[in-house]
Parts: structure tokens; C-alpha cells; sequence
């Protein structure tokens, strides 16, 4: 499998490592990445991204790694066989950019918005690169291991109410009353 990857995108773009529990793992540098996931794609048939999250190793530098989980479903025209592979990305930690893959799997647009979320990981030419999660206007980063765990912030609403307090109380009784007949 490797072979025919280096033949795709060239000796020294990515580096095969042992892994504990059997997956394939590579390590691609971040301006690798899209002819890496490219050739993933259209030559080896990793068709589908299940997930794309990210690991702090903070303080050690390259503080961040973003790991794809690819796999190739053994279907005719998606891969012959099935296979899965797991490729990781190492990231500097500022500023901490690396390629959007969205336009190679679309499904990594909400995984990669999710992973800049929650770490900070600018993911560069993403569609929309917006928070997800957390409000617009939060402060951080909260699964960076330097985040503090105590927050001060007040809370915000936005919108009003679409019940009185009167109606969500008689609301919430009168769920209990039907979990409790059924």
C-alpha cells in the first residue's frame, strides 16, 4: 500500500510508523497534506473520513497533532479490499495552521471545524472556519491543555424566552406525568 503511495506523491512526504493496535500509521508533513489525502483518495480508494480530531502534547513542540481516520470500504470503484489507515499531521503550536482536506473529503468540513473549536487549529482555504461549539464570542480553546479550568464568564442569553417560567415549570411536570403512565 505505502509503495503505491510513494509513488503518487513522492519519497519523503510521509512517514510509515509502527502502531500498538495494527491501524497503519503515516505521518504527513502539513504542506504534504493535500497531495497526501489526493493520492489517498483516488489511487489507494480511502473513499470515506470517519473523523478528524486533533492531541495537545503540550509544552513539547510540534505542539498539536491532527489525526485523520481514513478508511477504504472494499466496494468495486472505492477499493478493492477493506482497509483502514490512520494519517497524522504534526502542528506548531503559534501560530498552528495546517491544509484543509475538506475539498478532497467533504466530510472533514464539520470534523475540522470541530478540531479548530475546541484546540485552535486553523485549518487554511476552509469554507467556513467558524466556531461550532462554543458561542461566537468565547474566549480560548477549551480542550488545549493550557486552558484554565476554572471559568469566569457570565452567562449570556441571547433571546428571550418562548414560554413564561409558568408554562416551561407546568411543561416539564407534565412530561414526568406521561414517563410515568408509559
Amino acid at each position: 500500500m505505502f509503495d503505491s503511495l510513494k509513488q503518487a506523491v513522492g519519497e519523503g512526504a510521509f512517514e510509515e510508523v509502527p502502531s500498538r493496535d495494527g491501524m497503519p500509521t503515516i505521518y504527513v508533513a502539513p504542506e504534504h497534506l493535500p497531495a497526501t489525502a489526493l493520492a489517498l483518495r483516488d489511487v489507494l480508494g480511502f473513499a470515506l473520513l470517519a473523523d478528524v480530531t486533533a492531541v495537545d502534547y503540550h509544552p513539547r513542540e510540534p505542539r498539536f497533532e491532527v489525526i485523520y481516520l481514513l478508511a477504504s470500504l472494499g466496494i468495486p470503484g472505492f477499493g478493492e479490499t477493506p482497509r483502514r489507515l490512520r494519517m497524522k499531521v504534526r502542528v506548531s503550536g503559534e501560530p498552528s495552521h495546517v491544509p484543509t482536506v475538506s475539498d478532497v473529503w467533504p466530510a472533514a468540513n464539520w470534523a475540522e471545524r470541530e478540531v479548530y473549536d475546541l484546540f485552535g487549529v486553523h485549518f487554511d482555504n476552509h469554507p467556513d472556519l467558524r466556531r461550532v461549539l462554543m458561542p461566537e464570542d468565547w474566549e480560548g480553546f477549551p480542550l488545549r491543555k493550557d486552558y484554565p479550568v476554572q471559568i469566569r464568564q457570565k452567562v449570556k442569553t441571547y433571546e428571550a424566552l418562548q414560554v413564561s417560567a409558568e408554562q416551561f415549570v407546568a411543561n416539564i411536570e407534565a412530561n414526568r406525568d406521561r414517563a410515568r403512565k408509559d
